[in-house]
């Protein structure tokens, strides 16, 4: 996987791996994660109102379930309730939660992105965490290998999701914004290049 190869050349520590509506890393076997950074096995599931990340997922949840249905499956693995981009710019932006929604399962989210390297909504994504008291954290949201670790998160080295939450807590945000034109070059080339391998 190009991802892990970046972030091992990278010198990432771990990495949270939360393909859309897939957990796929689980099972490749020891040899393989042997091989990379430590990776916290993640899912972005697309509930019926907005994305949600659970993370120290052990097994896949399926899309489309209510947003408390969701958490409820992830807390019932003993993972962790992150969420992405919870504010966006684009009002119609697939994934965005409405704001009703957002304040209403508040209190059963551990994690909010507060820094997304491709620019989306850190303020009001910041507000939100320090009006509920919930924990930061940062994403690269890489939709391409070379964006890998663009954001991340300065943490002590941590064994299991309640350890990793009690040392975010102390943690600190670290990043680059992703430039622009390298997402929509990206973004296209990638476009272009499943058309080619799926028509």
């Amino acid at each position: 996987m190009m991802a892990l190869k970046i972030a091992t050349m990278r010198r990432i520590g771990c990495i949270a791996i939360t393909d859309h509506n897939d957990i796929g890393i689980v099972g490749k076997g020891e040899s393989f994660h042997s091989n990379y950074p430590k990776i916290m096995v993640g899912e972005e599931i697309m509930t019926a109102e907005g994305e949600i990340v659970g993370l120290f997922l052990s097994k896949k949840i399926k899309p489309g379930l209510s947003p408390k249905e969701t958490i409820e499956e992830i807390k019932e693995q003993g993972g962790l309730v992150y969420l992405p981009h919870p504010f966006s710019g684009a009002k119609k932006r697939k994934g965005i939660f409405p704001p009703a929604i957002l304040h209403r399962v508040a209190e059963s989210i551990d994690i909010v992105e507060v820094m997304n390297s491709r620019g989306i909504d850190s303020q009001a994504s910041l507000e939100f965490a320090r009006r509920y008291d919930i924990a930061m954290g940062s994403g690269s949201d890489a939709h391409t290998p070379f964006e890998v670790g663009n954001a991340y998160v300065e943490i002590e080295p941590f064994d299991g999701p309640s350890d990793f939450m009690e040392k975010l807590r102390r943690a600190t945000i670290r990043g680059k914004f992703t430039p622009c034109w390298y997402r929509f070059i990206a973004n296209r080339f990638t476009r272009k290049l499943l058309r080619l391998l799926f028509r």
